[in-house]
């Protein structure tokens, strides 16, 4: 059977030392922001994965970001899924505005980086180490 493979591009939002994490979907992780590139998102195919990352901000928290750098790539099986990969571009990003909850989120909270939570989605804990050896 072939695989699937799903593209997904979001922003790693950390202030203070602290990372903003969200819940929404079904899995009940806490995850980065972000979410699948749609097809509209190749409108300009230099940077979709960019425009991706800041359409989902807007939709799922309600705020604008300024994205700073890549950080690291994964790709992931999808639980539950082994047909399944997902392919996460994560970028280190700044935000831009207020907090306002979309009607998909369940949850959104300020972590911090060196006391993560236990039932975060498999990607966290490596990018947010790789996060912490880019600043030291």
């Amino acid at each position: 059977m072939d695989k699937r493979i799903i593209v997904t591009s979001g922003p790693v939002i950390i202030e203070d030392d602290k990372v903003l994490l969200n819940k929404h979907g079904d899995d009940g992780f806490w995850k980065f922001l972000g979410g699948r590139v749609e097809n509209f998102d190749f409108q300009d195919e230099t940077n979709s994965l960019e425009e991706a990352c800041r359409r989902e901000v807007k939709e799922e928290m309600g705020f604008e970001i300024e994205i700073i750098r890549p950080l690291k790539p994964m790709m992931v099986q999808k639980p539950g899924d082994p047909n399944t990969w997902v392919i996460l571009i994560h970028y280190l990003a700044k935000r831009l505005g207020e907090i306002h909850l979309g009607e998909d989120i369940k949850d959104a909270q300020w972590f911090d980086i060196n006391d993560l939570p236990t039932d975060c989605a498999p990607n966290i804990k490596p990018v947010i180490e790789e996060y912490k050896k880019s600043i030291v």
